[in-house]
């Protein structure tokens, strides 16, 4: 497992392969992520991984027909989270109403916290592949951090994610689509 990273420094990977509809499976692999981040990233940092991660692998379950295909890759200076599925959409974020409930905060979510995210359509083999990353000093756990002192806290889900999604728009920073 692992490689060199763009600074020489050992990159560690993660992949798994996710069954069409297995919710169970978004757990399974925010505890790998945060395995592969255990010992290079901060606590708040892992947390807004999770979250990330929870959002993008939920969607891709809940919204397509087929299962979706994750990787994550650490180096010393950036996180990058790749989900594949196989559903040629666009993905969209969108500023849900009140009536949406939890749903259709993940890509806002994601906008927010990441430092670059977006999508890679037509993949290899269709689909569309949703990425986000994390660089630097992984300042995406005190974005996090800074979103549970609004008091309003952001937790993952299901599908979508409870909390202030307005406080996230706040922080947002500008998507990077592409690779």
């Amino acid at each position: 497992m692992g490689g060199a990273g763009r600074d020489g420094a050992d990159e560690l990977e993660m992949t798994r392969s996710l069954p069409r509809a297995d919710l169970k499976s978004v757990g399974e692999v925010r505890r790998a992520l945060r395995e592969l981040m255990r010992h290079r990233c901060r606590p708040d940092t892992a947390d807004a991984a999770e979250l990330l991660i929870t959002e993008l692998v939920t969607n891709a379950l809940v919204h397509t027909e087929q299962g979706a295909e994750v990787s994550a890759s650490l180096a010393a200076d950036r996180l990058r989270v790749e989900v594949r599925d196989y559903a040629n959409r666009r993905p969209r974020p969108y500023v849900p109403t009140a009536d949406d409930g939890t749903h259709g905060r993940g890509l806002v979510l994601v906008q927010a916290l990441a430092d670059a995210w977006g999508w890679i359509a037509p993949a290899p083999g269709g689909g569309k592949v949703v990425w986000f990353e994390l660089a630097g000093t992984f300042e995406a756990g005190a974005r996090l951090s800074a979103l549970r002192r609004s008091g309003r806290p952001c937790s993952g889900s299901g599908h979508g994610a409870r909390g202030s999604w307005r406080a996230a728009v706040r922080l947002s920073r500008t998507a990077a689509p592409g690779p």
